[in-house]
């Protein structure tokens, strides 16, 4: 396979991301995107349904957010946050917090998801330490969840089904149990608390769906038995809402189904409606107050060198826009609808186990996969860009997909596991 110069030139100095680079088949040139559309260098299209790891939420080139960026582009592309704000990023802050349930005032920028995490998980070990509690250096996660790639972030995620337990005994310690869906695993939960509960700064959970743990489902009444079981041992929860956020699950934010309010919240992904690098995390009230000090070591240590990233909020605030000029979730309950009725057929499959949708996100469960390199194949050759990982094929199309391009993707999905060994 061949391709435009620069891809035979650039290919042989590139680390692909979750890959084996000595087995992997040549990746495809991407030439330009619009709408829910990826356009190749040989000259093929693909309907996105992944939306690029879900962040191109509005779909690719929206007009707003494009002029948005080419205004800033040409008034201030980047300035350092350190001792200095600028308007976007502040207007970005405030309407966060306007949007976000509660309390949840005080916003830090950072550049990815897995940085967002890494910064609530610092801010909830030192609000423990600035309270004067130095044995509360412990999260509790669970089974199914992901929250990152980086080294802290690697420690909270389920350490035998994830990407990462190559790493088994070098990250920190961490409880990782069941979501207290049921009576067992909720007594399982409250007896892990009552006998750790003293070494515990945080609970860290997925609202709703575990994302790229499997697309896991699980219920409000779970979340509000999260709030509640942290309220009573007097430990921080911490929802990462970088997969669910803006909009995902079918309410702006996931917390919202719930109606609860977590101390510590983060964002990206969606964030800047997929087009520059920005996360969030958004601490309430009580959480910044405790870094209120006469005393500079109680001071939140912390600052990515692009953080608030002009160009970045700008984006963000284009993005915010068009959630309050568009009817995006009345949008996502429309994908919702379809995706439900267009999926099902799959149930009756051979070797399917599960189909499930919330939202903008289908899920087709399988027993296993096969040949993941021929089933990704397969997809390409039906017209779309589906990228299935584990035991699943997924969607998470872009909420201004219209209904042809879905059906074009669901029917590929129908089309190809029919058809699969």
């Amino acid at each position: 396979m061949t391709g435009p110069d620069w891809f035979e030139a650039g290919l042989p100095h590139i680390w692909l991301p979750y890959t084996q680079m000595q087995t992997v088949s040549p990746p495809m040139a991407a030439t330009s995107t619009d709408g829910c559309r990826i356009r190749l260098a040989d000259g093929r299209e693909l309907v996105d349904g992944i939306a690029s790891w879900w962040t191109a939420c509005h779909g690719y080139n929206h007009p707003h957010i494009r002029q948005a960026a080419i205004e800033q582009l040409t008034r201030m592309p980047h300035v350092m946050f350190g001792g200095l704000v600028h308007e976007p990023a502040l207007r970005l802050a405030r309407r966060l917090a306007d949007l976000l349930p509660g309390d949840l005032e005080r916003v830090f920028f950072s550049d990815s998801g897995s940085v967002a995490v890494e910064v609530a998980i610092k801010m909830a070990m030192q609000y423990w330490l600035n309270r004067g509690q130095k044995g509360r250096t412990r999260l509790v996660a669970f089974r199914g969840g992901y929250h990152g790639d980086t080294l802290a972030t690697m420690a909270v995620c389920d350490p035998e089904e994830g990407m990462h337990s190559l790493f088994a005994g070098i990250l920190p310690q961490h409880f990782i149990t069941d979501l207290p869906c049921d009576d067992q695993s909720t007594a399982a939960l409250e007896q892990l608390m009552e006998t750790e509960g003293q070494r515990v700064a945080a609970i860290l959970v997925e609202p709703l769906v575990q994302g790229a743990g499997g697309m896991l489902f699980h219920d409000a009444a779970t979340l509000r038995r999260l709030r509640d079981i942290a309220d009573r041992h007097g430990v921080l929860l911490i929802l990462d809402e970088i997969f669910t956020g803006f909009g995902r699950t079918g309410t702006m934010f996931a917390c919202q189904q719930a109606d609860i309010v977590p101390d510590i919240l983060t964002l990206s992904k969606a964030l800047s409606g997929g087009t520059v690098p920005l996360a969030a995390t958004v601490a309430r009230h009580h959480v910044f107050a405790a870094f209120l000090s006469d005393d500079p070591m109680h001071a939140l240590m912390h600052g990515p060198t692009f953080m608030a990233n002009p160009l970045a909020c700008a984006c963000a605030n284009a993005s915010l826009d068009l959630f309050e000029r568009e009817p995006r979730l009345e949008q996502v309950a429309a994908i919702e609808a379809q995706m439900r009725d267009e999926l099902e057929p799959c149930r009756h499959l051979p070797a399917v186990l599960d189909v499930r949708v919330m939202g903008a996100i289908g899920v087709v469960e399988l027993e296993r996969i096969n040949d993941m390199n021929r089933l990704k194949a397969r997809l390409v050759e039906q017209g779309v860009w589906v990228r299935p990982f584990r035991s699943i094929v997924y969607l998470t199309p872009a909420f201004t997909v219209t209904k042809p391009e879905l059906a074009r993707l669901t029917g590929a999905i129908r089309t190809v596991l029919a058809d699969a060994p």
